[in-house]
């Protein structure tokens, strides 16, 4: 069960918890989210998550065994995002190249995939 489904706080939408690193003393652990939509919201989305933190923490220590239950701070991945770019960036790039790539291919050029004809020893 995903203890974010348990918020009812408006603010808080379109989250995915991207990762958590926890400092080896087990008393702070950093969340990274990702959050859809834009600054506006994804600030929104923090400051809604930051306000119910104690109320998360709650909900992780009855779940871990631990003498301390990490203090938790939200901080926005941008992973994601970059990610994004990156994508569209080489969808960009990739559309410009295919119709170079089409004219420079010779009547030729699809003769030998896959005819089932080869040449040489098997």
């Amino acid at each position: 069960m995903a203890i974010l489904a348990d918020l009812q706080d408006p603010r808080i939408k379109d989250v995915t918890v991207t990762g958590v690193e926890v400092a080896p003393d087990m008393r702070q652990a950093k969340v990274y989210v990702s959050v859809m939509g834009n600054e506006v919201k994804q600030n929104l989305s923090l400051r809604g998550l930051q306000s119910a933190a104690g109320f998360l923490q709650s909900k992780v220590a009855k779940r871990i065994d631990t003498r301390y239950t990490p203090r938790l701070q939200f901080v926005l991945d941008q992973g994601v995002k970059k990610q994004i770019e990156v994508s569209q960036i080489l969808g960009r790039v990739l559309s410009e190249n295919r119709p170079r790539d089409a004219t420079n291919a010779g009547p030729d050029a699809g003769d030998d995939a896959g005819d089932g004809e080869s040449e040489g020893p098997e």
